[in-house]
């Protein structure tokens, strides 16, 4: 059963996804990695902040250069759909933030 929380999370994460189609500044690239930032929140059971990894998000999202992974997290970040921040630790991952508006 879906409850009430998963429900809204998704409408947020639907709200966030229109928003970016009409940014002009978003690439297919952006969409898709947001898209595996929405599902490492969801295996995280939605906490706030959760954390991330490259190796993973790069999976998810089948960006295959480490640069283009490393501008678009940025540019999510600079522009507002997320707050990211970077550990430096191959293991303990970087954390990040949704907003809780779209």
């Amino acid at each position: 059963m879906i409850t009430a929380d998963v429900k809204s999370n998704f409408s947020r994460y639907s709200s966030w996804i229109k928003r970016m189609g009409t940014d002009s500044r978003m690439l297919a690239t952006h969409v898709s990695l947001f898209t595996g930032l929405f599902v490492c929140w969801q295996r995280s059971g939605f906490q706030i902040p959760f954390t991330i990894t490259r190796k993973t998000l790069m999976a998810y999202s089948r960006i295959a250069s480490i640069a283009t992974y490393h501008k678009c997290i940025k540019e999510l970040d600079e522009l507002g759909y997320i707050r990211y921040q970077p550990s430096y630790h191959p293991r303990l991952g970087s954390l990040v933030w949704l907003p809780k508006n779209g």
